[in-house]
């Protein structure tokens, strides 16, 4: 993939889809686009049921490292905020 096509994606590292059945232990994902993904039941978010919107969401441990430091910051400023 190019590096325009990387940074032209960069604020979408997610594939809107609905959950189109369950087979075992695998629950099968259907996106947007008409792709389908098996996903572990085990891995779906409490209580999803067939024809449910879920979103598929890709991030690597940099940005998962970067979205956890400004969720802190975002809290603790709330924090102090109340406190005056």
């Amino acid at each position: 993939m190019a590096e325009s096509d990387r940074n032209s994606n960069q604020a979408s590292h997610y594939l809107d889809a609905i959950i189109d059945r369950f087979e075992d232990t695998l629950a099968i994902v259907v996106t947007a686009d008409g792709q389908t993904l098996r996903w572990p039941i085990k891995n779906l978010p409490e209580n999803c049921q067939k024809g449910q919107a879920v979103r598929l969401v890709m991030s690597s441990a940099e940005s998962e490292q970067a979205e956890r430091e400004i969720l802190a910051k975002t809290i603790l400023n709330q924090i102090l905020k109340k406190s005056d």
